[in-house]
């Protein structure tokens, strides 16, 4: 039985038909599962570059097919992360918005119109199932998480508590005890509350990160009256309270540093957060007798809320999905589809989510980095984890990529930006050379599995932290010594590596510890803070071109920076993403009247523009495939090194492509 479990929405790329504020399909991803278990899973935000991405997951689905080597034909069950009449409503809000669109069909209809558009073959729809989110959150936790009979909590818009395990013939069990709904949703609180601290869509990391340098206590009694606890792990939130913020807090423009009273609000909401989780669970807890809990859902990203429920010891074990978020919804609903049509799921505790798109082998990389000769210098040392433990030790911060890549937001040692956790400047370095304004965010640290306990405060039975999904206590005595990824409240969001899940990995931060004492490094995902994580060779070959990384390794081999000519950038080929549009926009003020200026813009949300000159809109106008960049700069009259110098700047940004000759990427 093959299926294939899917999240995100319907637009391709290059559209915007369906991006409207009521469309919050975001997070896009597949998951192929044969005969229980996991073989492909890919982000579509990792493949079509796009952040968070709310496009159909066209090219997350190819590559599942492709790396299983199966036919869309051979799909038995396509599962989508939204039960069909929550669907529909939704699609029944993007009509009332758009009156005049002629397209009127059902979800079913439109899921299996877009799936044999972007595959090329008619999907019947009798093959498709729809699940309620919050069971696609449940499913995934429950399965991966190795329990028999156990607690599953949902914190996410919609969320409940379950009673979960297996049947007596194997088939997975998911009772709701409690359903929570929006209205009392702690996702609805932290959207209000997110504004006045200067923070948007996607960036509660951030809020999470600044409540360490806050007192809550300040904002303590108005967050009592808004989350109200309440008899039998019940609570109220009422957001009309909130409303009072407005006189007591000046929103904070996102170009200046919180100041104290925003980092005092996002303590005060960090802490109810926490209460009103742990009072949820002591209750049921209590209630049910179940000794161990799995979380999902996106609230339980929140390293610090997971990290409370863990040392609170409630529990025995707790367990939160790899990937939380609504991308792993894509996981539960492809585990539901192959439980629901007789599969047995594999019920094994996961050991990695190296589920995604491989480097290649060696031919494939040494081919790829050829393309690049002019930029990079490539060296191939005969011990690599010792030349680059090395290259750590000296302060060097450096790309690192191998492997298949991780699945879900963290950086698992695969896809990642490391440096030397020992250097209180390392955490400053980093958001330095990625563009990251966030001083005040913990970075994270990866040491072996067996040597964990030496350095981080394991709870209960913890013996492990694979995946980066909770906070806990670095030791008193080791806070000093590994201050770059320390948190201003002595916790760290740890990342434990096993030999044999990650060897290369685990050779590391081994060759760091016989080299230095600590085998700990400091580990972040491989992007800088336009794009998602790099995905490929060429990925990280382009982020590290236009970062200041010291270096990248890719497998075995070192990359440093060459000194390209003009010429050779002229030899690049450039190509616009189908996820940028040219705009010619009249002006409208005063100043601007009778004139025009030129914009490119995002097609995805929220969107992105930049004003560009019109040497650059001419130049991008010329473009309907990709073209050699210096016959493209010919065709423009203009000053060819300054309107290089412009475009060198949007490729940073992402807003064009440059790559070697034979495919721009």
């Amino acid at each position: 039985m093959l299926t294939l479990g899917l999240a995100g929405g319907l637009d391709p790329a290059h559209d915007v038909v369906l991006d409207t504020p009521e469309n919050y399909t975001y997070d896009g991803a597949a998951v192929l599962v044969r005969d229980g278990v996991i073989i492909a899973a890919a982000e579509e935000e990792r493949l079509n570059r796009i952040k968070h991405s709310n496009k159909f997951p066209v090219s997350a689905i190819r590559f599942c097919l492709d790396e299983a080597g199966v036919r869309p034909e051979e799909i038995d069950r396509f599962a989508y992360y939204v039960d069909e009449a929550a669907a529909n409503a939704l699609l029944t809000r993007l009509y009332l918005r758009m009156p005049d669109w002629p397209l009127r069909a059902d979800a079913r209809t439109m899921f299996a119109g877009a799936l044999g558009v972007h595959l090329g073959c008619e999907v019947e729809q009798d093959k498709l199932d729809f699940y309620a989110h919050k069971l696609t959150h449940a499913a995934g936790a429950l399965a991966h998480s190795g329990f028999d009979d156990t607690l599953v909590y949902v914190v996410d818009s919609a969320g409940g508590v379950f009673d979960a395990g297996w049947t007596a013939d194997g088939a997975l069990r998911l009772e709701e005890l409690v359903a929570i709904p929006p209205a009392r949703s702690m996702n609805q609180l932290w959207e209000k509350t997110l504004p006045f601290l200067g923070f948007g869509l996607f960036e509660e990391y951030k809020a999470m990160a600044l409540a360490a340098h806050g007192d809550p206590a300040r904002f303590r009694p108005l967050l009592e009256q808004v989350c109200r606890r309440l008899p039998d792990g019940d609570y109220a939130v009422d957001l009309a309270t909130l409303d009072r913020l407005a006189g007591e807090v000046p929103p904070r423009p996102r170009h200046e540093e919180p100041a104290e009273v925003h980092r005092d609000l996002a303590a005060a909401l960090q802490e109810a957060t926490e209460e009103v989780v742990l009072h949820v669970l002591r209750h049921y807890r209590e209630r049910t007798g179940r000794s161990t809990l799995c979380m999902a859902g996106g609230m339980i990203e929140n390293t610090a809320v997971s990290g409370r429920v863990l040392r609170s010891g409630l529990f025995d074990d707790v367990f939160v999905h790899p990937a939380a978020y609504d991308s792993g919804c894509a996981v539960g609903a492809g585990l539901l589809a192959a439980n629901d049509a007789g599969d047995r799921l594999d019920r094994s505790r996961v050991r990695h989510v190296y589920w995604g798109r491989s480097l290649g082998g060696d031919q494939d990389i040494d081919a790829e980095l050829a393309g690049w000769s002019a930029f990079v210098d490539v060296a191939r040392p005969e011990r690599p984890a010792e030349h680059v433990a090395g290259l750590l030790a000296e302060g060097k911060v450096l790309g690192w990529v191998r492997g298949r890549a991780e699945f879900g937001s963290h950086a698992l040692g695969n896809r990642s930006i490391l440096a030397d956790a020992r250097r209180k400047e390392a955490r400053a370095r980093v958001n330095e050379v990625t563009g990251r304004n966030e001083p005040y965010r913990p970075l994270a640290p990866s040491v072996p599995v067996e040597r964990a306990a030496d350095f981080f405060v394991l709870p209960g039975r913890t013996g492990a932290s694979p995946f980066m999904t909770f906070a806990l206590e670095v030791r008193p005595e080791w806070r000093a010594e590994l201050p770059a990824v320390t948190h201003a409240d002595g916790t760290a969001k740890l990342h434990t590596v096993a030999r044999e899940d990650n060897p290369g990995y685990w050779e590391l931060l081994t060759a760091f510890g016989a080299r230095t004492g600590v085998p700990v490094l400091l580990n972040t995902s491989f992007n800088n803070s336009t794009e998602p994580t790099v995905d490929s060779v060429r990925d990280a070959v382009v982020a590290f071109l236009t970062t200041g990384l010291d270096g990248l390794v890719v497998g075995d081999r070192v990359l440093s920076r060459a000194d390209p000519a003009e010429a050779d950038w002229r030899a690049l080929e450039v190509s616009v993403p189908p996820y940028v549009k040219l705009f010619r926009v009249k002006g409208q003020t005063e100043r601007d009247q009778g004139g025009a200026r030129h914009e490119i813009r995002t097609t995805y949300d929220p969107p992105v523009r930049r004003r560009i000159g019109p040497a650059a809109a001419a130049l991008l106008d010329s473009l309907d495939r990709p073209a050699n960049l210096g016959d493209a700069l010919d065709r423009v009259d203009a000053d060819p090194t300054e309107l290089l110098a412009e475009l060198r700047g949007l490729w940073a940004e992402r807003f064009l492509r440059l790559a070697p000759q034979g495919g721009a990427a």
